[in-house]
């Protein structure tokens, strides 16, 4: 009778599924944020603002057995901290057009007020009449040129880390550190689509 009972014990627990752990890539917004400070800071120079700095990290605290068990059935790969990849030729060869575009023209038309950050991520002529005549073409072509380059860019970023559904967050977080990092005097769209000056 027992050595029925451990075989009955057994052939129930082989029967049984094996269990399966599903595990779900979020949006790695912190990521996200960094990489994009970092991008926008090399395009457009000093930041106008100065970030209060970072709390010391805190140890982290002892593991449950629960987390313990975890880490043992969920590659370690899944538990390290989210990274947002900005290194590649394609990316890096965007920024470099960007930053020389910037460098170039596009921040003395931000100067002056002519161009502003848009809220969806991209450059827009805000005041053309303060732009003179002769200029107004090239500054057009630069504000398309420029726009082309920032979709291509959030588009790459995502493929880079292998996933094209990203691409709108990625523009989201990118739109927020352009206004953010943009100089004093240098005019932005709020939510609502309202030109401000910072």
């Amino acid at each position: 009778m027992r050595k029925f009972v451990v075989w009955a014990a057994l052939a129930t627990t082989l029967a049984l599924p094996t269990a399966c752990v599903t595990i779900n890539v979020y949006f790695p917004e912190a990521a996200a944020e960094k990489a994009a400070e970092q991008f926008v800071d090399k395009v457009i120079g000093e930041k106008a603002k100065e970030h209060s700095p970072t709390p010391a990290e805190q140890p982290p605290p002892g593991k449950s057995p629960g987390a313990m068990l975890l880490d043992f059935v969920i590659p370690s790969a899944y538990a390290q901290q989210a990274n947002v990849n900005i290194q590649t030729p394609q990316i890096q060869a965007i920024q470099t057009r960007m930053q020389q575009r910037f460098s170039s023209s596009l921040s003395k038309y931000c100067e002056s007020g002519a161009v502003g950050f848009t809220n969806d991520g991209l450059v827009a002529v805000r005041d053309a009449s303060s732009i003179p005549l002769a200029e107004r073409a090239v500054v057009n072509t630069a504000v398309a040129d420029e726009n082309r380059d920032r979709q291509a860019v959030y588009r790459e970023i995502a493929l880079a880390n292998g996933h094209a559904e990203w691409e709108a967050q990625i523009r989201s977080t990118f739109a927020k550190q352009w206004i953010q990092q943009a100089h004093a005097g240098w005019y932005y769209q709020d939510p609502s689509g309202t030109w401000k000056q910072k």
